[in-house]
């Protein structure tokens, strides 16, 4: 064990970037060591107390809520190694794909694919199958090469493909499990229930830019050709506001030309003012006049215009998010897209649902993480927004239903309702997950009310 920390925050509340999901746990932690990690995780079994981790509080559910012992990876946030040959990147579980994008540029790496938010850690990124838009590209825990776990015992346990190992065993592959890989294929979307993801070991490739253009199009052309669309770029995605008959599409593609970064003032005027101030304004406005919001998305759409960039590829793929709200979001073999998008746009007619936020569109290769919402199958994504401060839940409830009927799998970092009963059926490693998580956390440790719910209980259960 490490020095005892006096990191321990008893009574501190915290809550989640959008603010609609908190708690006040026992003991909030803020770890700067894996030796304090252990600690913490120690002094939670001596209290008989369950423990989460968060890390950047980005996911919308209550996935990382803890009445017993919280711990926060914010202060575990460093570049440990990169080996530019190798493009191998080890990292502390806390660092933020923001600040994980700096360091890499630094040393002319970068992630193959992204998603347009990068606020968030590493450790809680993967552990949800957060993922960018490609018909070509996985999701962002696929690039994992190697996971260290602190157990719910205090060790650690090294995760790679030939097996697992821990610490005192010499590193030696297969030390611990089967020397096959299957607990790499478990840890990388662990949902926060198999330890605290402490180290990660990312693939990383040679730098690059790409060309982004975003631009109008018809909503009925776009979903005619989406499959052709997605195939045809290397990363492609659409929004489309309720209402409305034109979409939002944004291409991304790679590209020889220079980079060529826009001016502070520009970059704000676009990202901060435009994006961000006076869209925020126009939600409040349909918050304070539901019946006009129809009117308002209408404006909205006719005021994006085209544009196109050349910059490099973190700083294409990611943009600011200041306007707050809530999301459920929707893995979907990759056929059915179009189906779900106009039966969730017809829903917001049939049903007047307020909704001022756009439907986002997106697509991802398959992989084989245990629980990836992508696991065996081409993805379309379609996620559905609420502004915060409005009703989310039933219009989430109904999309969910066409969701679900259509073969769906929620995103595990949004809000959805499915449970385990519902869920075990769409995954086909579903049980070789429960059996791993029992081996790993027998006594449940690393457990919450989101756990209960969604994975269901293992082992003997401890207290809140």
């Amino acid at each position: 064990m490490g020095e005892p920390s006096d990191r321990h925050t008893v009574g501190e509340e915290w809550s989640n970037w959008t603010g609609d999901e908190g708690c006040r746990p026992r003991a909030l932690v803020r770890p700067e060591s894996i030796e304090q990690i252990a600690d913490a995780v120690g002094r939670a079994a001596s209290e008989n107390w369950r423990v989460r981790v968060t890390g950047a509080g980005h996911s919308f559910s209550d996935i990382a809520c803890s009445e017993g012992m919280l711990i926060s990876l914010e202060r575990f946030g460093g570049m440990l190694d990169v080996d530019r040959d190798s493009g191998l990147v080890r990292v502390q579980g806390g660092i933020t794909i923001a600040a994980l994008n700096a360091g890499l540029a630094e040393h002319g790496l970068a992630l193959e694919n992204l998603g347009d938010i990068d606020v968030q850690s590493i450790a809680g990124a993967i552990s949800t199958a957060t993922h960018g838009t490609g018909a070509s590209l996985r999701n962002i825990s696929s690039q994992v090469q190697e996971l260290k776990l602190v157990l719910a015992d205090g060790s650690t346990l090294v995760c790679s493909e030939q097996g697992g190992a821990r610490d005192g065993s010499g590193g030696r592959p297969g030390d611990y499990g089967d020397g096959d890989g299957e607990l790499l294929r478990a840890a990388r979307v662990g949902l926060g229930a198999l330890g605290v993801v402490a180290e990660v070991t990312l693939r990383c490739v040679p730098a690059f830019a790409l060309r982004g253009i975003d631009a109008p199009a018809p909503l009925a052309q776009t979903l005619d050709r989406l499959d052709e669309l997605v195939s045809a770029n290397d990363h492609f995605e659409f929004f489309v506001f309720p209402h409305c008959d034109m979409a939002l599409t944004r291409t991304n593609n790679r590209t020889d030309e220079p980079p060529r970064p826009r001016g502070k003032t520009a970059a704000w005027l676009n990202d901060v003012l435009l994006a961000n101030h006076a869209f925020g304004a126009f939600c409040a406005l349909g918050r304070a006049a539901p019946s006009q919001i129809p009117r308002i998305n209408r404006l909205v759409t006719k005021l994006a215009g085209t544009s196109k960039r050349v910059d490099r590829s973190d700083r294409i793929f990611a943009s600011p998010r200041l306007v707050r709200f809530t999301e459920m979001e929707y893995s979907l073999p990759r056929e059915r897209t179009p189906e779900a998008v106009r039966a969730v746009m017809e829903l917001i007619e049939r049903r007047s649902f307020a909704v001022p936020f756009p439907i986002e569109v997106r697509t991802v290769a398959p992989d084989d993480a245990m629980l990836s919402t992508a696991y065996g199958r081409d993805s379309g994504f379609v996620a559905v927004h609420m502004y915060r401060g409005m009703q989310w839940r039933p219009y989430f409830e109904a999309v969910e239903q066409i969701m679900y009927e259509l073969g769906g799998r929620p995103h595990w970092g949004k809000r959805h309702f499915q449970t385990e009963q519902t869920l075990r059926p769409r995954y086909p490693d579903w049980d070789a997950f429960q059996a791993i998580r029992a081996r790993l956390d027998p006594k449940g440790r690393f457990a919450n009310a989101w756990t209960d719910r969604v994975l269901g209980p293992v082992g003997v259960r401890v207290a809140a």
